[in-house]
């Protein structure tokens, strides 16, 4: 039998695993060194994100609390 091929093979296969390992590390470690620094304006559109979500939950609050004792039944104009 020719083992030498089986040998051969196995040892090509091994070659490109490890080929692939070092791709992978290398492609990890360069990501790592990558920190995320926000710019000035991803800053302000975070805070003007906060301050929209802020705003619209104390809206929601004042405007959408039912109405205690109200006797009064609602039109028929509003889609359902």
């Amino acid at each position: 039998m020719n083992h030498w091929h089986m040998e051969a093979m196995a040892e090509l296969h091994r070659r490109e695993i490890q080929r692939e390992m070092r791709r992978i590390y290398i492609g990890e470690r360069a990501l790592s060194r990558r920190v995320y620094r926000p710019g000035w304006f991803a800053v302000r559109m975070f805070g003007l994100a906060n301050w929209m979500i802020a705003t619209g939950k104390n809206m929601r609050r004042r405007y959408e609390s039912p109405a205690l004792g109200c006797t009064h039944e609602p039109t028929r104009g509003y889609v359902r």
